[in-house]
């Protein structure tokens, strides 16, 4: 019997904030939901972490993940930015562990490293990846909801055991490699 696994992806943020579901049934991957959340109409910072708590305990009531990566907040200029991403990660995170999730972090340049085979990858290239890897249809109306996307994929690609040899050093070796899996 094949095991199914749930896993929710989030790339916080207090202005947009994206979220990711993908199952994965034995080795193979595949999208559930990605969408995003809007914050920028709300002006208190306080309430904008309430409305990532809510959301989060929405989509973990409403796909029950088995797990939960997030995008770790990385170093930036402007420290009151920083603070503010922090807090939104960690009530994300909250959220999941009053859920009884385990909580999986992964930097930025791992992410992208993992899903394109460049740690500095443009959001533009990550959600171009997603779309041929998992078959998306359509583009999302933010990239934040593939940076979701991206991080759950990248939780699996470190975690289910994408073996050494098959594993690829560039989008270009990927496609030779499965010429079925893309268009």
């Amino acid at each position: 019997m094949v095991k199914e696994r749930i896993i929710l992806g989030i790339d916080p943020g207090t202005t947009v904030m994206g979220y990711g579901v993908i199952r994965v049934l034995g080795n193979q991957p595949s999208l559930v939901s990605m969408g995003v959340l809007e914050l920028q109409k709300y002006q208190n910072h306080y309430i904008k972490l309430k409305k990532i708590y809510e959301t989060i305990t929405r989509l973990c009531d409403n796909y029950t993940p088995d797990e939960l990566a997030i995008e770790a907040p990385f170093f930036g200029k402007n420290v009151q930015s920083m603070l503010k991403l922090g807090r939104a990660q960690g009530v994300a995170m909250a959220a999941a562990l009053a859920r009884d999730l385990p909580v999986f972090e992964y930097a930025p340049l791992k992410i992208k490293q993992s899903i394109t085979g460049n740690g500095r990858a443009s959001k533009e290239q990550v959600a171009h990846f997603l779309t041929r890897y998992l078959k998306i249809e359509t583009d999302p109306k933010y990239l934040d909801a593939t940076d979701g996307v991206a991080a759950a994929l990248c939780h699996f690609f470190q975690n289910q055991g994408i073996k050494k040899e098959n594993t690829v050093k560039s989008w270009k070796e990927f496609m030779s490699k499965n010429p079925g899996r893309v268009k």
